[in-house]
Protein backbone atom coordinates (compact mmCIF):
# COMPACT_ATOMS: atom_id res chain seq x y z
CA UNK A 1 0.00 0.00 0.00
CA UNK A 2 2.86 2.40 0.80
CA UNK A 3 4.54 1.67 -2.51
CA UNK A 4 1.24 2.12 -4.34
CA UNK A 5 0.73 5.49 -2.65
CA UNK A 6 4.21 6.67 -3.66
CA UNK A 7 3.55 5.51 -7.22
CA UNK A 8 0.66 7.97 -7.47
CA UNK A 9 3.26 10.77 -7.43
CA UNK A 10 3.98 9.62 -10.98
CA UNK A 11 0.68 8.10 -12.13
CA UNK A 12 -1.72 10.57 -10.49
CA UNK A 13 -4.89 10.32 -8.40
CA UNK A 14 -8.51 11.29 -8.96
CA UNK A 15 -9.17 14.43 -6.92
CA UNK A 16 -9.95 18.08 -7.44
CA UNK A 17 -9.19 21.34 -5.63
CA UNK A 18 -11.79 24.05 -5.01
CA UNK A 19 -10.11 26.98 -3.25
CA UNK A 20 -13.39 28.86 -3.26
CA UNK A 21 -14.56 26.45 -0.56
CA UNK A 22 -12.26 28.20 1.93
CA UNK A 23 -15.07 30.65 2.61
CA UNK A 24 -17.35 27.81 3.74
CA UNK A 25 -17.58 28.33 7.50
CA UNK A 26 -19.07 24.87 8.08
CA UNK A 27 -16.48 22.78 6.23
CA UNK A 28 -13.68 24.83 4.60
CA UNK A 29 -12.11 21.81 2.87
CA UNK A 30 -10.65 22.67 -0.51
CA UNK A 31 -9.67 19.16 -1.67
CA UNK A 32 -12.11 16.38 -2.50
CA UNK A 33 -11.85 12.93 -4.02
CA UNK A 34 -13.47 12.72 -7.43
CA UNK A 35 -15.20 9.44 -6.58
CA UNK A 36 -16.41 7.43 -3.60
CA UNK A 37 -13.29 5.25 -3.33
CA UNK A 38 -11.31 7.87 -1.37
CA UNK A 39 -8.06 7.07 -3.15
CA UNK A 40 -8.31 3.28 -2.98
CA UNK A 41 -9.05 3.26 -6.69
CA UNK A 42 -5.29 3.87 -7.16
CA UNK A 43 -4.85 0.12 -6.67
CA UNK A 44 -6.72 -0.47 -9.93
CA UNK A 45 -3.75 1.06 -11.75
CA UNK A 46 -1.39 -1.86 -12.40
CA UNK A 47 1.70 0.38 -12.26
CA UNK A 48 0.86 1.43 -8.72
CA UNK A 49 0.65 -2.24 -7.80
CA UNK A 50 3.97 -2.90 -9.54
CA UNK A 51 5.81 -0.36 -7.38
CA UNK A 52 3.93 -1.63 -4.33
CA UNK A 53 5.23 -5.14 -4.97
CA UNK A 54 8.74 -3.78 -5.56
CA UNK A 55 8.66 -2.08 -2.14
CA UNK A 56 7.26 -5.26 -0.57
CA UNK A 57 10.11 -7.44 -1.85
CA UNK A 58 12.67 -4.75 -1.01
CA UNK A 59 11.41 -4.77 2.58
CA UNK A 60 11.91 -8.54 2.70
CA UNK A 61 15.44 -8.12 1.31
CA UNK A 62 16.33 -5.50 3.92
CA UNK A 63 14.89 -7.73 6.64
CA UNK A 64 16.99 -10.69 5.52
CA UNK A 65 20.14 -8.56 5.33
CA UNK A 66 19.45 -7.23 8.82
CA UNK A 67 19.12 -10.79 10.14
CA UNK A 68 22.40 -11.75 8.47
CA UNK A 69 24.15 -8.81 10.10
CA UNK A 70 22.63 -9.07 13.58
CA UNK A 71 21.84 -12.73 14.35
CA UNK A 72 24.39 -15.28 15.46
CA UNK A 73 22.70 -18.46 14.23
CA UNK A 74 24.11 -20.39 11.27
CA UNK A 75 20.81 -21.98 10.25
CA UNK A 76 18.80 -18.75 10.35
CA UNK A 77 21.53 -16.79 8.56
CA UNK A 78 21.72 -19.48 5.85
CA UNK A 79 17.95 -19.36 5.38
CA UNK A 80 18.11 -15.57 5.18
CA UNK A 81 20.76 -15.77 2.45
CA UNK A 82 18.65 -18.25 0.48
CA UNK A 83 15.62 -15.98 0.75
CA UNK A 84 17.61 -13.19 -0.89
CA UNK A 85 17.65 -14.99 -4.23
CA UNK A 86 13.92 -15.15 -4.93
CA UNK A 87 13.12 -11.80 -3.30
CA UNK A 88 15.91 -10.03 -5.20
CA UNK A 89 14.80 -11.39 -8.57
CA UNK A 90 11.19 -10.34 -7.99
CA UNK A 91 12.26 -6.94 -6.65
CA UNK A 92 14.38 -6.24 -9.72
CA UNK A 93 11.60 -7.31 -12.10
CA UNK A 94 9.00 -5.03 -10.52
CA UNK A 95 11.33 -2.11 -9.74
CA UNK A 96 12.98 -1.97 -13.16
CA UNK A 97 9.59 -2.33 -14.87
CA UNK A 98 8.24 0.67 -12.96
CA UNK A 99 11.34 2.82 -13.50
CA UNK A 100 11.55 2.09 -17.25
CA UNK A 101 7.84 2.72 -17.71
CA UNK A 102 8.06 5.99 -15.74
CA UNK A 103 11.02 7.27 -17.75
CA UNK A 104 9.23 6.55 -21.04
CA UNK A 105 5.79 7.79 -19.99
CA UNK A 106 4.31 11.27 -20.22
CA UNK A 107 4.81 13.31 -17.06
CA UNK A 108 2.97 16.13 -15.31
CA UNK A 109 4.89 19.30 -16.14
CA UNK A 110 4.25 22.82 -14.85
CA UNK A 111 4.62 26.06 -16.78
CA UNK A 112 6.78 28.16 -14.40
CA UNK A 113 5.31 31.43 -15.69
CA UNK A 114 1.60 30.62 -15.61
CA UNK A 115 1.46 27.66 -13.20
CA UNK A 116 -0.47 25.65 -15.79
CA UNK A 117 -0.09 21.87 -15.52
CA UNK A 118 0.24 19.94 -18.78
CA UNK A 119 1.40 16.55 -20.01
CA UNK A 120 4.98 16.42 -21.30
CA UNK A 121 6.53 13.39 -23.05
CA UNK A 122 9.44 11.80 -21.19
CA UNK A 123 9.12 14.37 -18.39
CA UNK A 124 10.78 12.27 -15.67
CA UNK A 125 13.59 11.21 -17.99
CA UNK A 126 14.07 14.89 -18.80
CA UNK A 127 14.20 15.68 -15.09
CA UNK A 128 17.02 13.22 -14.58
CA UNK A 129 18.94 14.67 -17.53
CA UNK A 130 18.43 18.28 -16.43
CA UNK A 131 19.28 17.46 -12.81
CA UNK A 132 22.49 15.43 -13.19
CA UNK A 133 23.21 15.45 -9.44
CA UNK A 134 19.91 13.68 -8.81
CA UNK A 135 20.72 11.18 -11.56
CA UNK A 136 24.11 10.47 -9.98
CA UNK A 137 22.49 9.97 -6.55
CA UNK A 138 19.97 7.59 -8.09
CA UNK A 139 22.63 5.54 -9.88
CA UNK A 140 24.80 5.40 -6.75
CA UNK A 141 21.76 4.24 -4.77
CA UNK A 142 20.95 1.49 -7.26
CA UNK A 143 24.58 0.31 -7.35
CA UNK A 144 24.74 0.20 -3.54
CA UNK A 145 21.51 -1.80 -3.36
CA UNK A 146 22.79 -4.34 -5.89
CA UNK A 147 26.25 -4.46 -4.28
CA UNK A 148 24.82 -5.21 -0.83
CA UNK A 149 22.62 -7.98 -2.21
CA UNK A 150 25.20 -9.44 -4.58
CA UNK A 151 28.09 -9.60 -2.16
CA UNK A 152 25.85 -11.11 0.54
CA UNK A 153 24.96 -13.88 -1.91
CA UNK A 154 28.47 -14.50 -3.22
CA UNK A 155 30.42 -14.17 0.04
CA UNK A 156 29.09 -16.38 2.82
CA UNK A 157 31.23 -14.56 5.39
CA UNK A 158 30.03 -11.11 4.35
CA UNK A 159 27.39 -9.77 6.74
CA UNK A 160 27.47 -6.00 6.12
CA UNK A 161 25.06 -5.98 3.19
CA UNK A 162 22.38 -4.13 5.14
CA UNK A 163 24.61 -1.05 5.34
CA UNK A 164 25.14 -0.83 1.58
CA UNK A 165 21.60 -1.77 0.58
CA UNK A 166 20.09 0.40 3.31
CA UNK A 167 22.01 3.51 2.30
CA UNK A 168 21.36 2.75 -1.37
CA UNK A 169 17.63 2.48 -0.72
CA UNK A 170 17.59 5.92 0.92
CA UNK A 171 19.47 7.52 -1.99
CA UNK A 172 17.36 5.85 -4.69
CA UNK A 173 14.05 6.73 -3.02
CA UNK A 174 15.18 10.31 -2.34
CA UNK A 175 16.16 10.70 -5.99
CA UNK A 176 12.79 9.46 -7.21
CA UNK A 177 10.97 11.89 -4.91
CA UNK A 178 13.12 14.79 -6.12
CA UNK A 179 12.37 13.87 -9.73
CA UNK A 180 8.66 13.79 -8.92
CA UNK A 181 8.57 17.34 -7.53
CA UNK A 182 11.54 19.40 -8.77
CA UNK A 183 12.22 20.96 -12.16
CA UNK A 184 8.70 22.34 -12.68
CA UNK A 185 6.88 19.07 -12.02
CA UNK A 186 3.55 18.43 -10.28
CA UNK A 187 4.49 16.16 -7.37
CA UNK A 188 0.91 15.01 -6.72
CA UNK A 189 -0.94 15.11 -10.03
CA UNK A 190 -4.69 14.91 -10.49
CA UNK A 191 -5.89 12.72 -13.34
CA UNK A 192 -9.41 14.11 -12.87
CA UNK A 193 -8.42 17.76 -13.28
CA UNK A 194 -4.85 18.60 -14.31
CA UNK A 195 -5.07 22.12 -12.86
CA UNK A 196 -5.91 20.68 -9.44
CA UNK A 197 -2.52 18.96 -9.33
CA UNK A 198 -0.28 19.90 -6.42
CA UNK A 199 3.04 21.58 -7.10
CA UNK A 200 5.71 23.01 -4.82
CA UNK A 201 4.42 26.48 -5.70
CA UNK A 202 0.66 26.10 -5.25
CA UNK A 203 0.78 23.91 -2.13
CA UNK A 204 3.50 25.79 -0.25
CA UNK A 205 2.84 26.85 3.33
CA UNK A 206 2.98 30.43 4.57
CA UNK A 207 6.33 32.16 5.03
CA UNK A 208 5.94 31.93 8.82
CA UNK A 209 5.34 28.18 8.68
CA UNK A 210 8.28 27.66 6.34
CA UNK A 211 10.54 29.69 8.61
CA UNK A 212 9.53 27.60 11.63
CA UNK A 213 10.11 24.40 9.65
CA UNK A 214 13.52 25.73 8.59
CA UNK A 215 14.66 26.19 12.17
CA UNK A 216 13.14 22.88 13.29
CA UNK A 217 15.06 21.12 10.50
CA UNK A 218 18.27 21.95 12.37
CA UNK A 219 17.18 19.30 14.87
CA UNK A 220 17.31 16.56 12.21
CA UNK A 221 21.05 15.80 12.67
CA UNK A 222 20.50 15.38 16.41
CA UNK A 223 17.58 13.03 15.77
CA UNK A 224 19.66 11.00 13.32
CA UNK A 225 22.52 10.86 15.80
CA UNK A 226 20.17 9.57 18.50
CA UNK A 227 18.73 6.93 16.15
CA UNK A 228 22.25 5.81 15.24
CA UNK A 229 23.28 5.67 18.90
CA UNK A 230 20.14 3.73 19.92
CA UNK A 231 20.42 1.15 17.16
CA UNK A 232 24.16 0.85 17.69
CA UNK A 233 23.53 0.08 21.36
CA UNK A 234 20.97 -2.57 20.43
CA UNK A 235 23.07 -4.19 17.70
CA UNK A 236 26.52 -3.98 19.27
CA UNK A 237 26.24 -7.70 20.07
CA UNK A 238 24.65 -10.23 17.72
CA UNK A 239 21.50 -11.97 18.91
CA UNK A 240 22.23 -15.59 19.81
CA UNK A 241 20.12 -18.63 20.65
CA UNK A 242 21.50 -18.65 24.19
CA UNK A 243 20.44 -15.07 24.68
CA UNK A 244 16.90 -15.86 23.59
CA UNK A 245 16.71 -18.90 25.88
CA UNK A 246 17.94 -16.91 28.88
CA UNK A 247 15.01 -14.53 28.51
CA UNK A 248 14.78 -11.22 30.29
CA UNK A 249 15.56 -7.82 28.89
CA UNK A 250 18.86 -8.33 27.12
CA UNK A 251 19.08 -4.69 26.08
Amino acid sequence: LLGGAVATFFTGSEFYIDKGNMTNTVMPVISHWANGWHGLDALTNPWNVVLGLAVFFLARILGALYFINNIDDKDLVARSRRSLIGNSVLFLVFFLSFVIRTLLADGYAVNPETGEVFMEPYKYLTNFIEMPLVLVLFLIGVVLVLFGIGKSLLKTKFDKGIWFTGVGTVLAVLSLLLVAGYNNTAYYPSTNDLQSSLTLANSCSSQFTLRVMFYVSFLVPFVLAYIFYAWRSIDIHKISEKEMEDGGHAY
